[in-house]
């Protein structure tokens, strides 16, 4: 497979080849490998929020399932028309007030999990911001 040769330097050398005077190039090719450990971070919480929504969606599938096929034993059961009507007209109102609860559930989820990602990317900005500061402080020196 051929390289891109685009891709295939190194960065450090290229920056300290300018050789700007007062810039720690180290300092900023550390700077930007946390950068990148943080977005790295904040995606591998978004995708384990995404699996943790994805398997609880499972789970509320196979319990709606579950219970539906228990409905289905319980309306062909004996009763006057009346009961039956009222029984489904309960079993009505509780599948909707399960599905809101389930959906509320798969929501605050996801908001957890956003939050968890943009606390990291958060945390990195602030350092970042510090980081440039102490730089252009050493700059001015």
């Amino acid at each position: 497979m051929a390289q891109n040769p685009f891709f295939d330097f190194d960065f450090t050398k290229m920056i300290s080849e300018y050789k700007l005077p007062g810039v720690d190039v180290e300092a900023l090719v550390s700077a930007q490998r946390r950068n990148i450990e943080a977005i790295t971070a904040a995606n591998q919480l978004a995708f384990e929020g995404l699996q943790a929504v994805g398997r609880r969606q499972a789970e509320i599938l196979r319990q709606t399932l579950e219970e539906a096929a228990s409905v289905l034993r319980d309306s062909v059961a004996q009763g006057s028309p009346e009961e039956k009507i009222s029984k489904q007209t309960e079993l009505a109102k509780h599948a909707f007030e399960k599905a809101l609860a389930n959906m509320k559930e798969l929501a605050d989820l996801l908001t957890k999990s956003n939050q968890e990602a943009a606390a990291v990317i958060s945390a990195r900005v602030t350092a970042s911001i510090d980081e440039v500061k102490g730089l252009l402080a050493n700059i001015k020196k």
